[in-house]
């Protein structure tokens, strides 16, 4: 019997009392445990701390890791921020594969198994994930309708190791769930969500936000990681017939040129945009590209 590859999770959690143990309890079932799960909780101010202090003191490969309130969210820089604190504690240890989780989601005993499965087989396969759901009160609705085929939901992200040196720091701001696919890519891996492996995300992406402000928030993201403009203004005539109609296109059109009108930075590496605006203008010429 082959030997499962060895991985470990770490998870920025913040304020996630009402379903991290569901997170808790799914990890902690699993059929391939991970070497070590680092869980930073990011300020939390609810009992987010005493409810993963309790499992770690019966499980000592979860290693928790407390940091104190900033106050604020601070969108995409703030989950990175955390995210390499409890990484510091991996970076160095003898590991296959490195996993970003949030700590709002559920999932069947074999996830990981199954998600390790898919990377073993493809040996170019540098970032992977399962198919994340949304409970509504239709049932299960998938919250990866319209992403294109490369993205892997920054909600539960497995990297390889190698994928994950070569492509460098993750973006600490918005949109770093983006760039590192891009990044790979251009490197020559490949990047995709598995379609027969699932979990459910308890909280909806953005709900923290509002859905203006969470469009918002994903123009902005799309301004930093180098958008062609041309590619976000099909997008945004896309997300006009989109649910809540008119307001998703708004938000992702205005979040956008805030970035330039307030002169703001993008991501300084010109190969990875020049790369990323490549592909999105051979998309919209309907040639073949990493969208499809």
């Amino acid at each position: 019997m082959r030997t499962p590859p060895l991985y470990v999770i770490v998870s920025p959690v913040r304020d996630e009392a009402a379903h991290i143990a569901q997170t808790l309890q799914s990890v902690v079932g699993q059929t391939v445990r991970p070497a070590k799960w680092v869980i930073v909780d990011d300020g939390s101010k609810d009992d987010t701390g005493s409810i993963v202090d309790s499992y770690a003191a019966r499980h000592p490969w979860i290693d928790v890791i407390h940091c104190a309130d900033r106050g604020h969210r601070v969108a995409g820089g703030g989950v990175m921020d955390a995210f390499y604190v409890g990484f510091a504690r991996v970076e160095h240890d003898a590991w296959d594969f490195a996993a970003k989780l949030d700590g709002d989601v559920s999932f069947h005993p074999d996830y990981f198994q199954r998600c390790l499965e898919h990377f073993v087989t493809d040996p170019r396969l540098g970032i992977g994930g399962g198919t994340v759901f949304t409970l509504t009160k239709e049932g299960l609705r998938t919250d990866s309708v319209g992403d294109p085929p490369f993205h892997v939901r920054g909600t539960a992200k497995i990297y390889r190791r190698a994928c994950f040196q070569q492509i460098g720091p993750l973006v600490k701001a918005p949109g770093w769930d983006t760039l590192d696919e891009v990044r790979a890519n251009l490197l020559g891996w490949s990047t995709r969500t598995f379609p027969d492996v699932g979990m459910v995300h308890h909280k909806p992406t953005g709900s923290a936000y509002g859905s203006w402000a969470d469009a918002f928030k994903n123009g902005r993201a799309n301004y930093i990681s180098g958008y062609h403009p041309a590619f976000m203004l099909a997008k945004c005539a896309k997300r006009i017939f989109c649910k809540p109609y008119v307001v998703q296109a708004a938000g992702l059109g205005a979040g956008f040129l805030s970035g330039y009108l307030k002169m703001l930075p993008q991501l300084a590496d010109a190969d990875t945009i020049h790369f990323l605006r490549h592909q999105q203008m051979k998309r919209l010429l309907l040639r073949r590209s990493i969208y499809k």
